[in-house]
């Protein structure tokens, strides 16, 4: 598990070093024509851009102090998840991977630095980054292993 969150961390701060060194803010570089750019954008909010236009006081401390929590609460679900159950305990990492990642951010600049913008025609996707995309591959693996392998529901007779 440790290095899926290690992976994780390193590859999401190398790629937002890349983009921040590389794309002026607010600026774009098509990937794939009419469905993938890299667009530098920073995130002040939560999840998807919820709250980034919102301006409130110690607004820095409030999504630090709740992303930290989350990942307290987290690491310490993923402590009691058994090794018998790989799927989950693959999910949780990349889960705490990707919080780590954001957390780092948040700390150290105030902002998340999102860039993978994803669209069709004039349809967006909110832009998101690598931490983004283990959260969400994580969660889909906890969402399997639950609903597919019911690894951990005992079952009534």
């Amino acid at each position: 598990m440790l290095s899926i969150v290690v992976g994780i961390v390193l590859l999401d701060q190398v790629s937002k070093a890349m983009v921040h060194a590389w794309l002026p803010l607010y600026s774009s570089v098509t990937i794939i024509p009419g469905l993938l750019d890299f667009s530098y954008v920073r995130n002040t909010g939560a999840a998807f851009g919820l709250l980034n236009a919102v301006d409130i006081p110690f607004k820095r401390a409030l999504m630090t102090a709740i992303g930290l929590f989350a990942l307290i609460a987290i690491t310490l679900y993923a402590s009691r998840v058994p090794p018998g159950q790989p799927l989950a305990r693959l999910g949780l990492a990349a889960i705490i991977g990707g919080a780590i990642g954001n957390l780092i951010d948040r700390i150290t600049s105030g902002y998340v630095v999102d860039f993978v913008d994803v669209y069709w025609g004039s349809w967006h996707f909110w832009a998101f980054n690598v931490a983004d995309a283990g959260i969400t591959v994580g969660a889909c693996c906890l969402i399997l292993d639950m609903v597919f392998l019911n690894a951990h529901v005992s079952e009534a007779t």
